[in-house]
């Protein structure tokens, strides 16, 4: 038994820095303490060359880890791009810095790079990171350190509160990051992101090693810091809300000329998509195929739309209706991978056990070690693994299977003796 298998049977050891709550409630025994206030102020948003400069050579002196945050305008911008970038490290305070009028942050970025960021939900903020020059070379994530901790609330309010004994203010978390001037109460709750961030990274890798899995998460971060930018999704339009109930190729290419429509207008506003029209009304042009604007006025989600803009979405439909049939989008994206596990059972019955027998491994040794099961193995790994396993199944093929699917070493180690054991079922 290895200590994360050790400790996760004890949940009744605690430590100073907090640990994950029991049924009970919080960790944490005293009431939780507002934070209201940053401890040097609200410091001033950083906006011109000079003090860019300034502030990068605080941080390069500074000393420790680096927090890091940023705020994006999602759901009122088109893209994901940065509009406030908020860090802080021990011997240079904290900085609020504007993208907009700073757009190329790779001078701070190269000054820090080489430090630990410390940051919540890294895989949400570094790509907006990457776009103005900030790429770190080691991270912390404190958010998946609370996964694998054990946390069964993850949000950094939940986790400050839970670990530390303060509570956030989390009021502005969905506000329009793109207002200029920023409002000083948004400005506050922006700062204060970042004012605890590091105390709680030192209190859950304490936490992390007394259960044994400090080392599992250092390499869950690595994976994340080293990982390349995700590829481009093929056929975005596929993935707006309400495709189930589009079945014909013809309606499938309404959809994907008024997405497509759609998003061009919006990149040229700079608005979120959704602000242009709704998903909810592409779906039902799809469905319509109207005849003319007329028609399309009738529908949900055009009622108010004006006559020119109504005359330019039926342009969109009048160009799907007029495709020829080799033109038309097929129903589905090809399956590199398996098949839906619904259809396992039809296709190959001892598939479907095989995998029967591995959820539930899996899912009894996540539990043991208190952690979520898409944590412990990617759901999609041991399905893979699962319709394909290896000629002869013992630990080192099936190790081999999960390491070349991406699983990393603490992941292999843990998993794969249930695998063997579930895949051999098939065999016996």
């Amino acid at each position: 038994m290895t200590d994360a298998h050790e400790t996760a049977a004890d949940r009744s050891l605690r430590t100073t820095g907090g640990a994950p709550p029991d049924d009970a409630g919080s960790s944490v025994s005293q009431a939780p303490i507002p934070l209201l206030e940053p401890r040097e102020g609200i410091p001033p948003v950083i906006a011109d060359a000079a003090a860019l400069a300034e502030v990068t050579a605080a941080f390069a002196a500074g000393s420790g880890p680096v927090a890091v945050d940023a705020e994006r305008a999602s759901g009122y911008r088109y893209g994901q791009r940065a509009y406030l970038v908020q860090l802080r490290r021990e011997g240079a305070g904290t900085a609020l810095i504007d993208p907009v009028a700073c757009p190329d942050l790779s001078g701070l970025g190269a000054a820090i790079a080489d430090v630990e960021w410390v940051l919540h939900a890294a895989t949400q903020d570094l790509p907006c990171l990457r776009e103005i020059g900030m790429v770190p070379t080691r991270i912390f994530d404190t958010e998946l350190a609370g996964r694998l901790a054990g946390f069964p609330r993850v949000g950094l309010g939940a986790m400050v509160e839970n670990v530390l004994g303060f509570v956030l203010e989390k009021g502005h978390s969905a506000v329009d990051w793109s207002t200029r001037p920023l409002p000083e109460p948004w400005l506050r709750y922006a700062a204060l992101d970042v004012e605890l961030l590091v105390d709680l990274r030192d209190a859950l890798e304490k936490e992390l090693d007394r259960q044994g899995k400090l080392e599992w998460a250092r390499e869950e971060f690595d994976a994340i810091a080293s990982a390349p930018p995700p590829e481009p999704r093929k056929d975005p339009w596929r993935r707006t809300s309400g495709m189930h109930k589009v079945r014909r190729r013809r309606q499938l290419a309404v959809v994907r000329e008024l997405w497509q429509a759609r998003d061009r207008i919006a990149q040229r506003r700079d608005v979120s998509p959704g602000k242009v029209l709704g998903d909810a009304a592409i779906v039902e042009a799809a469905l319509a195929l109207p005849a003319n604007a007329h028609a399309l006025a009738a529908l949900n989600g055009f009622g108010r739309v004006n006559r020119r803009q109504l005359e330019q979405w039926q342009v969109s439909v009048d160009r799907a209706k007029a495709l020829s049939e080799s033109q038309l989008p097929q129903p589905g994206q090809p399956v590199t991978g398996p098949p839906p596990p619904r259809a396992w059972a039809d296709k190959d019955p001892a598939a479907a056990a095989r995998l029967s027998a591995a959820r539930a491994a899996v899912t009894a040794l996540a539990e043991q070690l208190s952690m979520p099961q898409e944590n412990l193995i990617t759901p999609d790994t041991v399905r893979r693994v699962c319709w394909e396993p290896p000629a002869t199944v013992d630990t080192e093929s099936v190790s081999a299977a999960l390491a070349g699917h991406g699983a990393r070493p603490w992941q292999v180690e843990q998993v794969t003796p249930v695998l063997v054991t579930a895949l051999s079922r098939d065999e016996s």
